[in-house]
């Protein structure tokens, strides 16, 4: 919702907003963010905390990404689009900034957000700021002593810090890299998890400073984080010689360390013991009430944001696994066609959602190819994935044509009692004559790579998303029928590969048509590179991706099928029928009987439309025996057989299947239940495939 414009658009005349000489003096930057713009101004300041010089930043927020590691960009993103979204008028957020040396700094700011008329909004107006020279600054204001003043101000930045930690390797780095357990002294720390009745290390500092033997230990046994855990209570060893006297075994791994003094504490959280941490120091003799009191408090921050990260994760596998169970475990090799698939996870939430992809092995060589996105990033969207993918997968195989496998999953949905709806895109190919037949709901175009490298969106008229069409009644979804040529590859996404907040989609669609234009031509290497991009952008929006090149002319071994629906009074579904009939003449080798099929195959169509109200399906197929033979079947709801009309009886109906009779080399009427089928035939000579 932020940053909407890509272009330069006219800036406020009071951008950007003057700074205040007492925030400089008190070392906190300021910013003006024009979203309508995209510029972000900020002053020295503030380019100071992210160690930025003036000539490194062109005032636009991607030049800070440098600054910000792993997924800091993303997650400070997200809040300033939540708090856009929510309406409100002010955020405030912790994040870390790699410093030039490769240093990590916790940094503060807070903005204010600047509406307009229509309730959007147009502005942002902030700090930003040092969080330890924050917290350290209020600690001051309190008038405490210095050494008070920065280990309260180490334990509440760490508290600080710990509240966006969502993992437990989060957690362990900020232990690590904020260096707040420097400052309280210590030397040395060790962390462990309670699994199984036993103490698991998850983290020691500094690198190969762990006691050899201690990587998982007992709970029973004579160790001081053992103690902790056993008793739920903290273990303060005031001297060497207590460390020693108490806990022998342990000490004479440790006595050439230095150590005059350590202090375990058990991370409890909900009256259970998860782990311990340890301190161990070497140029300090005892703790005092107010030590322990901040150590107990410090232990109680790293307990809560170990269980949230614990919980995270264990959400995470559990969402995961269903994930990765609901998608296909393998992709079919399809003759005439090379196929790569990727999904890749949101950076965000709990890193799961509903999209999904497909290919269906189809009779007559065709395949389908199918893509889709469920509404929401949970476990339920992640179950409604599954089921609708088999549901749409069962009807394709079924012999269902696109418009109806669409409509079909749409009904499912909106009966399977949940209130989540999905869109979709389905495309179903025939490898011999390289025409796809394309339906859409609710989803994005697709694209289309030509041999050249060159890169097109393919404007497919589309229906409603799956689930609200049945709901509203309104399950018509046009066909959009096209050539894929071989060497072309057409490529089916979801939303999270063009979407990013406050980008607009048509430029999210013009980066991905020149992005897949500069990429790599191998299918695999290209799918690759367009999950990094999004990666390198902090994606907060899980992607599926499915490229689908089409290879040269294939000949399958039991022969060709075409099938399409033509509705009544439907002039763009009467040409997309036609159009499959001569991709078809001409992939099947009877170009030289081109215009006698297509005028046949028209006359069986148009007889059809004009003596029935619902329509005609049109099939085109090669059947084998003793002569390769063409077929056209055009299949209608009306039982009234059709007669052929000899030269010079009255009338006019009739003359179509005269035409037929003289142009083909064999055709019929067969009746199926409350309808019929009037077919006709033409010899083609084997071997003779369109090369192409």
């Amino acid at each position: 919702m932020v940053d909407r414009a890509a272009g330069p658009l006219s800036l406020p005349e009071d951008w950007p907003a003057p700074s205040d000489i007492s925030l400089s003096l008190n070392r906190l930057g300021t910013f003006d963010w024009d979203l309508d713009s995209g510029l972000m101004h900020m002053d020295e300041p503030a380019l100071g905390v992210f160690d930025l010089r003036r000539d490194e930043y062109d005032d636009r927020p991607a030049s800070l990404l440098v600054r910000l590691p792993g997924d800091e960009g993303a997650r400070l993103r997200a809040v300033v689009t939540r708090a856009a979204e929510d309406g409100r008028d002010a955020y405030g957020a912790y994040f870390r900034v790699r410093r030039r040396d490769g240093s990590l700094r916790w940094t503060h700011t807070q903005g204010s957000i600047r509406r307009g008329p229509d309730g959007l909004p147009h502005r942002i107006i902030g700090i930003v700021r040092d969080a330890a020279q924050e917290l350290a600054d209020s600690a001051a204001r309190l008038e405490l002593d210095d050494a008070r003043r920065v280990r309260t101000s180490v334990v509440e930045g760490t508290t600080a810090a710990l509240a966006h930690a969502r993992t437990v390797q989060d957690v362990i780095d900020v232990l690590k890299e904020s260096h707040g357990l420097e400052h309280l002294g210590a030397s040395s720390v060790v962390m462990g998890l309670v699994e199984s009745g036993r103490i698991h290390l998850v983290a020691e500092g500094p690198e190969g400073s762990f006691v050899p033997g201690t990587r998982v230990t007992r709970i029973d046994e004579r160790y001081p984080m053992s103690e902790a855990v056993r008793t739920l209570g903290p273990r303060f060893i005031d001297s060497a010689a207590d460390f020693a006297a108490g806990y022998p075994e342990l000490w004479q791994h440790i006595d050439g360390l230095g150590i005059t003094a350590a202090a375990y504490l058990p991370l409890i959280a909900q009256g259970r013991p998860i782990g311990a941490l340890g301190l161990l120091y070497s140029d300090k003799s005892g703790f005092n009430a107010e030590d322990r009191n901040l150590l107990v408090a410090l232990g109680s921050s790293i307990a809560q944001s170990l269980q949230r990260a614990m919980l995270f994760e264990q959400d995470h596998d559990l969402a995961e696994g269903l994930q990765q169970a609901m998608l296909p475990r393998r992709i079919p090799q399809v003759p005439g066609a090379q196929i790569a698939v990727r999904y890749r996870s949101a950076r965000l939430g709990r890193d799961i959602g509903g999209d999904w992809y497909d290919v269906i092995p189809l009779p007559g060589g065709r395949i389908g190819a199918v893509i889709g996105d469920v509404q929401g990033h949970d476990t339920h969207a992640a179950a409604v994935m599954g089921q609708l993918r088999i549901v749409l997968r069962a009807y394709a195989a079924e012999g269902h044509e696109p418009a109806t496998v669409m409509a079909r999953a749409s009904v499912f949905l909106h009966e399977l009692d949940t209130d989540r709806f999905a869109t979709c895109a389905y495309a179903e190919a025939d490898l011999t004559t390289g025409v796809v037949q394309l339906v859409r709901a609710g989803h994005v175009d697709p694209l289309l790579r030509d041999t050249d490298g060159s890169c097109r969106r393919l404007p497919v008229p589309g229906g409603m998303p799956l689930g609200l069409s049945a709901m509203f009644g309104r399950l018509e979804y046009p066909v959009k029928t096209m050539e894929l040529d071989p060497g072309q590859t057409l490529l089916m996404y979801t939303d999270g590969l063009v979407e990013a907040p406050g980008a607009d989609l048509d430029d999210g669609l013009l980066e991905l048509a020149e992005l897949v234009r500069s990429g790599p031509h191998d299918l695999q290497v290209l799918a690759d590179r367009l999950c990094e991009v999004v990666d390198e952008r902090g994606g907060e929006d899980d992607v599926a991706v499915l490229l689908l090149r089409r290879r040269g002319a294939y000949v399958p071994q039991a022969g060709g099928r075409l099938q399409q629906r033509v509705p009544p009074r439907d002039p763009a579904a009467l040409h997309s029928a036609r159009q499959m009939i001569r991709a078809a003449v001409g992939a099947w080798g009877a170009r030289e009987r081109s215009d006698d099929i297509e005028l046949a195959a028209d006359e069986l169509i148009t007889n059809a439309l004009m003596h029935t109200d619902d329509g005609a399906v049109v099939t085109v197929r090669v059947v084998s025996g003793a002569e390769r033979r063409l077929r056209v079947e055009v299949e209608d709801r009306s039982s009234a057989l059709p007669r052929r009309r000899e030269l010079g009886e009255a009338g006019l109906s009739g003359r179509g299947l005269l035409l037929v009779d003289n142009l083909a080399d064999g055709w019929g009427v067969e009746s199926r239940g409350s309808g019929k089928s009037v077919w006709c035939e033409f010899v083609v000579p084997r071997g003779s495939v369109r090369a192409r």
